[in-house]
């Protein structure tokens, strides 16, 4: 049984910022350009989570690269794949992602793409708002552009291979990229799922699940979390168990119960759970009863913010607001 805040690990890369806030309060010295917050549990556990949470902050765009499923990484002696899905806290007007290609590429044009740097004509831009949800399976083509912040989670795997970087001299991965690559366009779709008033259910894999939940001013709720449970606050503020939690906070449980009392402007904030059994169908007690839960993955990639409205008192920070 755990319930514990998370802690902010603060990872320097030459595409980061320098300022985090409001989504940040780690220690730093303003100078380092941050580009990642990773948050991991606060003990010296004898075994790590299968779920790594994550904040990105953008200035300039990232490497177009590419996942490994589970089988590839295995053979190649990585403990797992990487599939991941992203929800947009902020967004810099024109603000982009790339998910995918224009068209249709054999290996053997892929890997001309890739020594020629003309994949980066090749890749899909779409551009973003806050509150837009982005899900990545493993050899999926992707890339993150400049003036974004992102929460991302994942399958905990460093496993990336660069495809192309925008001038950084940082080493690429070609014959891994080409060999894991879908090299196409993505499946784009849209797909999420109102759950409850509380819940809307972002993306749902055999690796994890993500939910948005928002909790009205003054509410009271608990949240179940029988499998490994992570909880990212990213707007306003409440009682967790025993922690008192506000934007950019985040809670590790497992296996335990967590009392939430909203604080007086409410609290959104994103759920990730293991995805083995699909979405949990009673997360949330004590709120609004939720319906039966459709545990059918979804298999879309990109989801507008425009899709995603809620009942619950308006919060600062959600789709369709720009933090």
């Amino acid at each position: 049984m755990a319930i514990e805040r998370a802690r902010a690990q603060a990872v320097q890369k030459p595409w980061g910022v320098a300022d985090l806030r409001p989504w940040s309060r780690v220690d730093h010295d303003g100078r380092r350009l941050i580009g990642e917050i990773w948050y991991e549990r606060s003990g010296n556990e004898t075994s790590d989570p299968s779920l790594l949470l994550k904040l990105l902050f953008t200035s300039q765009p990232l490497s177009i690269q590419v996942h490994p499923d589970d089988a590839y990484a295995k053979s190649i002696g990585l403990a797992r794949g990487k599939t991941e899905a992203w929800y947009i806290l902020s967004a810099a007007p024109g603000a982009r992602i790339a998910l995918g290609l224009e068209k249709q590429l054999t290996p053997q044009q892929l890997r001309e793409a890739v020594n020629d740097g003309s994949i980066a004509d090749l890749v899909t831009w779409r551009t973003v708002l806050p509150g837009d949800v982005v899900f990545v399976p493993a050899g999926t083509i992707h890339a993150i552009g400049a003036g974004l912040v992102i929460a991302e989670i994942q399958q905990r795997s460093d496993a990336t291979f660069r495809m192309f970087d925008f001038g950084r001299k940082r080493d690429l991965h070609i014959a891994n990229a080409i060999a894991v690559a879908n090299a196409g366009p993505a499946d784009v779709g849209l797909k999420t799922k109102r759950l409850t008033d509380e819940r809307t259910l972002l993306a749902s894999s055999p690796h994890f699940v993500l939910e948005r939940i928002a909790l009205a001013p003054g509410s009271a709720t608990h949240l179940d979390a029988d499998r490994e449970t992570w909880l990212l606050v990213v707007s306003g503020s409440a009682r967790a168990g025993k922690l008192d939690v506000a934007t950019g906070d985040a809670v590790f449980a497992q296996s335990d119960s967590i009392d939430i009392h909203a604080g007086s402007e409410g609290m959104a904030s994103l759920v990730a759970y293991t995805g083995v059994g699909g979405p949990v169908p009673y997360l949330l007690q004590g709120a609004v009863q939720p319906s039966v839960v459709d545990a059918a993955p979804l298999h879309g990639m990109w989801v507008p913010a425009s899709l995603l409205h809620t009942k619950a008192a308006p919060l600062h920070g959600l789709a369709g607001t720009n933090p």
